[in-house]
């Protein structure tokens, strides 16, 4: 199957199968390491990324249900959304092991589109991804962080 995707602003034609998940269309057709393979089965959330700004699961998502919609991963140019996510993960010390992280941000990104200011129970509610060093304080104060930068009430 000709499949065309738009991932990170850019442009693909790629023949692939289309049940082909878009994780592996991202590191091993793309080379876009920075999406990661956790659990395989959509539950870990290592491989993360928004399809037109919702987070999505990537190990799980066949090409063939992206036609004419627009992919992001972590290696896209960081919108000021990812950016503040990235300057408070750094500010909160967040990553450990950094295993997690680019599906972490991402689905965070995601949340931070729909609710702005979100409470520790929609980050809670939202924010279903893994971390197996359990930083999940931290996750919490940076995405509180991040939203208090992009509406300037950040000291």
């Amino acid at each position: 199957m000709n499949t065309n995707l738009t991932i990170n602003g850019q442009r693909h034609s790629l023949t692939l199968e289309p049940e082909t998940p878009l994780l592996w269309v991202l590191r091993d057709e793309l080379g876009l390491t920075g999406t990661k393979f956790g659990c395989g089965i959509a539950n870990c959330g290592a491989c993360t990324v928004e399809v037109d700004g919702v987070a999505t699961r990537a190990c799980v998502m066949p090409i063939m249900a992206l036609e004419g919609k627009s992919v992001r991963s972590i290696e896209a140019e960081p919108d000021r959304i990812v950016a503040a996510l990235q300057a408070a993960w750094i500010k909160h010390q967040v990553p450990q092991c950094g295993y997690c992280q680019s599906g972490m941000i991402m689905a965070a990104a995601s949340l931070l589109r729909v609710k702005p200011k979100p409470s520790d129970a929609d980050i809670d509610a939202d924010i279903s991804n893994i971390c197996r060093c359990g930083t999940y304080q931290r996750i919490r104060a940076a995405i509180h962080g991040a939203a208090a930068h992009l509406d300037g009430s950040a000291a």
